[in-house]
């Protein structure tokens, strides 16, 4: 599974400083909005310790952590929708993405400039959720006219879509995200960047952030981390919130060869797990063979823990477990 999160916000408010900070990548960062005209991509290592236990006591000759892919967007304005600055053009960039990462600015600063001249974290996550609902309106729009169309020729599938459709433009009218239609097949098509978990960084120290910011996060349904991207080199608290967040998990695999994490979500059953390794694993899946994390470790090895009756035989019902060191076999 390819994890790929799209940061996005108001120019100068620090994603670039963010994505920097995420990829150790030279990307421009400059005190005028629109430095970033192309979307950067970058691929970020998941923290695991467990990785460099495993490639120590496997003495495997490479180690693959699992990946975050990020993309930068070009700094959204007010009216970005209209035409209004660079941003919006890009946000068809993060359509695959995952989750969104709104960078909102709640440090004071006059010597940095600010696209709206004043610092207001609230009105600036208004903004960016306005463009990002008109966004998805326009997407919405379009696929309900093509619907419209489909429907006089008798296209059955058509008509359930445009129920959906109109219930969905009902709530983007109204200011609403649209999480809530995410389990429908129609919206895994149209990729809507509000039905997509959003995860807020509050750049700044705490006594920075208003409360009313935190209240109107909630009721988006969101969650956030405050971080002073001015002060501090760890990211790696977003990486693994990015993961809660989306409810996922690490399977590992070792050996001589190679020690590798695999990202899957949360439940996921040992031939989805499978697939993840190699798509032909999940379709010719026969069983897993797995050991606890930390029994493995405790134990020395695969051998060691099949002596000791930790290793076990699992079938295609078997919910993988995060930590589960697993080896497939399959026909």
């Amino acid at each position: 599974m390819k994890l790929s999160i799209g940061i996005v916000g108001m120019p100068n408010v620090g994603k670039s400083t963010l994505f920097t900070i995420l990829t150790k990548q030279n990307v421009t960062v400059a005190n005028y909005p629109f430095a970033t005209i192309d979307p950067n991509v970058g691929v970020v290592p998941v923290p695991d310790e467990r990785l460099d236990v495993l490639t120590k006591l496997s003495k495997s000759k490479k180690t693959v952590p699992a990946v975050v892919e990020f993309y930068d967007i070009a700094g959204l304005v007010k009216d970005a929708h209209k035409g209004e600055g660079l941003g919006n053009q890009f946000l068809a960039n993060i359509r695959e993405c995952k989750a969104i990462i709104q960078v909102l600015r709640c440090f004071k600063d006059s010597d940095i400039i600010h696209v709206e001249q004043t610092t207001d974290p609230v009105r600036d996550l208004d903004i960016i959720v306005t463009e990002l609902i008109f966004k998805d309106l326009d997407t919405v729009t379009k696929r309900l006219s093509k619907c419209e169309k489909e429907v006089r020729t008798g296209d059955k599938q058509a008509l359930k879509d445009i129920e959906i459709l109109q219930a969905v433009k009902k709530t983007l009218e109204s200011g609403g995200l649209t999480r809530a239609f995410a389990h429908e097949t129609i919206m895994k098509d149209l990729s809507l960047l509000t039905a997509k978990e959003q995860m807020f960084l509050l750049n700044g120290e705490e006594e920075d952030v208003p409360l009313e910011l935190k209240e109107k996060i909630s009721e988006l349904g969101g969650q956030y981390i405050v971080m002073n991207l001015g002060f501090t080199e760890d990211v790696s608290p977003i990486i693994v919130k990015a993961y809660e967040i989306l409810n996922l998990i690490s399977f590992l695999t070792t050996g001589e060869d190679e020690t590798r994490a695999w990202t899957i979500e949360r439940g996921a059953k040992a031939p989805e797990a499978a697939g993840t390794i190699h798509t032909d694993f999940e379709h010719k899946f026969i069983r897993a063979e797995v050991v606890n994390y930390s029994k493995f470790v405790e134990a020395g090895g695969w051998s060691q823990a099949k002596q000791k009756g930790w290793f076990r035989l699992e079938g295609k019902d078997y919910i993988v477990q995060d930590g589960d060191v697993i080896e497939i076999r399959h026909g």
